[in-house]
């Protein structure tokens, strides 16, 4: 589904609006940040009128609004060039510039819109929306400084501003869109008067589809103050404060996520919820209202998914509108909100669903309070409300017509779990839809090898249709090990990388075993350093034993206030150090910490992986995603059946799939056992000893207690069952070198991992919640 009314340059067309650019708006610079903008203007040039083209045949159509508080969509000029076809012809102009296509793009920014799996998810869903067909708006916040820019100080995480809007954003356009946004005051017989505006300004990101298919848009909005200058202030001497105001609204998109652990904090992070919601709402109601059409016939021109619990205030706030400013009566404005919203639940734990003190929100939201307390009367048994808080998972699954889980596992346990009250009284409203991710990406633009590979053995057209994959079986001698020369070449190609940045030689010949991910108790990380220590250990007594080389790769960000979190980093750090630097073990085993870990990074260590790392409690981690793109680029995974490794492992069969631990049944049981940790460590001798290690100084002898903490974690209460799951992870590991000591039959694994990792496209699941959720069909060519 080609925009045929959309023309893309040829490659000496391409070459020469490059130039034109560097002469006319660069002055002839050639040096990489001018050639990157360049760049830039001469493909935003192309991509705009394919966007402005999707949004007229659009228009009138059923469309999205995807409302998250995350899109971590990495850099975008490699992505566009690879779409539009033009990657080569960017190539060939760098390289008569003196440069290479890889070093121009390294100095774009990833925007700093997101953390984790969350964020990458919406980005993949906006590519995907865009390359089906599907009319969708997601809807954002444009943070200055984003999470946090991570460094490492002594092994210790440190945290600074996100600079990436510094020097400007080529990719965005600011919008005419914009609606003032208010806060606390007071409500009077149903009319809440807002004593503070805040002015939402929207900046758009266009996200075209494959070959310029289709295009949908990001739409990010910014916080300005309604008056940003107080000249009467200024010319009164008081210099400083006559720009308060502005200081103040821009606070409220500066950070992503900022530290709740005071009311000031929990204040601006439900000011961020609700201005996204709100000026969402307020964008897609004026669309509404500017066709001319009937308020009642909203569910059949918008759906709303809310991603998380995040803009679950959303609900809330339509209901607001729809009684106070359309005039509707409750149960018929509940009736319109059910038919448009639509919630995503992404996690079982109790702490990340989230609850706002009903006085903080009744302060804040006056008028919004009384409409919960109303919803919350309307239904009794829905536990909206409950201890002074209001529940936010609660509150948006009954607002919403459809409740859905992101892997087969995470909705049944969400059924038998969070929602098991709301799901016994609304047994229609829960559906599943397994995450997904984009090939585009995550194939053909982070790994190009291995997708030359593919498009060698099955010719073109897998990208738009990834279960193409499949043709690759039965498996061709050539092709096995095609893809295993692309692993090869790109472990080459990460060692590199890693000795020129890190300072840290590695063996391209040695296992390359991954964990990347946010830094957190139930994935555990700490499960994954204290097996390194004692394999360490066990090399060191036997260093002639036979051992299969390991470099084992860490990245990830802890929250700043999260210190366990941020200890296991530490511990990491300092293993690290200590065995990288042992002749004993020398090449046998590298540890790796890598900063600042974000979508780049990602698609660098990706294609390089041997071993991908999923090691969660089972029952905790929803459905995953890392996971799905370590596999489609031929890695192994280790896993516990958790989140959607319970489907990959379906998908591409046992036999190819290291699986180790307890079932989330098991876990429950085994946490009723008292003493569970300690009974599993004096059973594990080798565990005990790592431990050990972590209390008697030998990573840090100066302080030798230092890392006594995580021990007496795991020893007990170990509510993520480290110990108990250790000896299993153990096995598995060794299993893992067995395997992989059969080089052939390591690749022949690898390579059936990426034949049957096809259901695991986000075009797969975005044509999922068209049918299921939506119910929108593609807009046709």
């Amino acid at each position: 589904m080609r925009d045929e009314a959309v023309t893309v340059p040829s490659d000496a067309a391409f070459r020469a609006a490059v130039l034109e650019r560097l002469s006319s708006d660069h002055g002839g610079r050639r040096d990489l940040c001018s050639v990157r903008r360049a760049m830039a203007a001469v493909l935003r040039g192309v991509v705009v009128p394919i966007w402005q083209s999707a949004l007229e045949r659009g228009a009138g159509h059923k469309r999205v609004a995807y409302l998250s508080m995350e899109f971590l969509i990495g850099r975008l000029a490699g992505d566009t060039l690879l779409s539009l076809g033009l990657r080569d012809a960017a190539k060939a102009v760098c390289l008569e510039l003196g440069l290479t296509l890889d070093d121009v793009l390294e100095v774009e920014p990833d925007a700093a819109l997101g953390n984790g799996g969350l964020g990458r998810l919406a980005a993949c869903f906006l590519d995907s929306m865009a390359t089906v067909g599907c009319p969708a708006v997601g809807y954002g916040l444009r943070y200055e400084h984003g999470l946090f820019r991570q460094g490492i100080e002594d092994d210790k995480q440190t945290e600074t501003p996100e600079d990436w809007l510094s020097r400007g954003y080529p990719w965005e356009l600011r919008s005419a869109r914009s609606y003032g946004i208010g806060f606390f005051g007071t409500v009077t017989d149903g009319v809440w008067k807002p004593s503070e505006t805040i002015w939402a300004q929207g900046y758009d990101v266009p996200v075209p589809g494959w070959q310029g298919s289709f295009a949908g848009t990001l739409r990010l909005w910014a916080a300005e103050a309604v008056q940003s200058f107080d000249l009467g202030r200024f010319n009164g001497g008081d210099h400083v404060g006559a720009s308060e105001t502005e200081a103040s609204a821009r606070a409220l998109c500066r950070v992503l996520y900022p530290d709740d652990g005071t009311e000031a904090g929990q204040t601006l992070r439900l000011k961020q919820e609700y201005f996204l919601s709100a000026a969402s709402l307020a964008d897609l109601l004026a669309d509404h209202r500017a066709a001319g059409l009937p308020m009642e016939t909203l569910p059949d021109h918008v759906a709303i998914q809310l991603n998380d619990t995040h803009p679950a205030i959303a609900g809330p706030e339509l209901m607001r509108v729809l009684i106070d400013e359309e005039g509707l009566e409750f149960d018929a404005a509940l009736k319109l909100a059910r038919g448009v919203l639509n919630y995503t639940n992404h996690t079982l734990l109790p702490e990340a669903l989230e609850s706002w003190p009903e006085m903080l929100l009744g302060w804040l939201l006056p008028r919004h309070l009384e409409i919960i307390r109303m919803l919350a009367g309307a239904m009794p048994g829905a536990g909206i409300l409950g201890g002074s808080e209001v529940r936010m998972g609660n509150l948006a699954f009954a607002m919403a017509g459809r409740v859905n889980g992101v892997s087969a596992l995470h909705t049944e346990l969400m059924k038998e779990t969070v929602f098991a009250g709301l799901h016994r009284q609304h047994p229609e409203r829960i559906v599943n839809q397994t995450n997904g991710v984009t090939p585009r990406r995550w194939i053909a633009g982070c790994n190009p090898g291995l997708a030359g590979a593919v498009t060698a053995a099955i010719g073109e057209g897998w990208l738009t249709d990834l279960e193409r994959l499949g043709e690759l079986e039965p498996l061709q001698p050539g092709v096995v090990e095609a893809m295993a020369e692309v692993k090869r070449a790109n472990k080459v190609q990460l060692a590199a990388w890693l000795g020129a940045t890190q300072g840290v030689q590695v063996d391209p010949g040695a296992m390359f075993d991954v964990q990347i991910k946010r830094i957190h108790e139930y994935k555990r990380q700490h499960l994954n350093i204290l097996e390194t220590i004692a394999l360490w250990q066990e090399m060191r007594d036997a260093p002639q034993a036979g051992w299969v080389p390991r470099v084992k790769i860490f990245a990830g960000k802890a929250a700043p206030g999260y210190h366990f979190a941020k200890e296991i980093i530490h511990l990491i750090g300092k293993v690290a150090r200590m065995v990288n630097a042992d002749p004993v073990t020398g090449d046998l085993l590298k540890v790796v910490f890598l900063p600042n870990y974000n979508v780049s990074l990602a698609e660098r260590l990706i294609p390089a992986a041997d071993l991908s790392e999923q090691i969660s409690t089972a029952g905790k981690e929803a459905s995953g995603t890392g996971n799905m793109k370590f596999a489609m680029n031929g890695a192994l995974t280790i896993g516990t059946l958790d989140g959607a490794n319970v489907e990959i492992r379906e998908r591409v069969g046992a036999e190819n799939f290291l699986l180790f631990g307890m079932t989330a049944e098991e876990v429950s049981s085994r946490r009723a056992i008292p003493d569970h940790a300690a009974t599993a460590i004096e059973a594990e001798p080798r565990l005990a000893r790592a431990l050990e290690a972590l209390r008697d100084g030998t990573f840090i002898p100066d302080w030798p207690d230092l890392f006594a903490g995580i021990a007496d974690n795991v020893s007990g209460p170990d509510h993520f069952l480290v110990a108990s799951d250790f000896a299993d992870y153990w096995r598995a590991q060794r299993e893992a070198d067995r395997w992989f000591a059969d080089a052939d039959g390591w690749a022949e694994k690898a390579a059936l991992n990426v034949a049957r990792s096809g259901w695991f496209s986000s075009d797969r699941t975005i044509r999922g919640y068209m049918a299921d959720i939506w119910g929108i069909s593609p807009v046709s060519a």
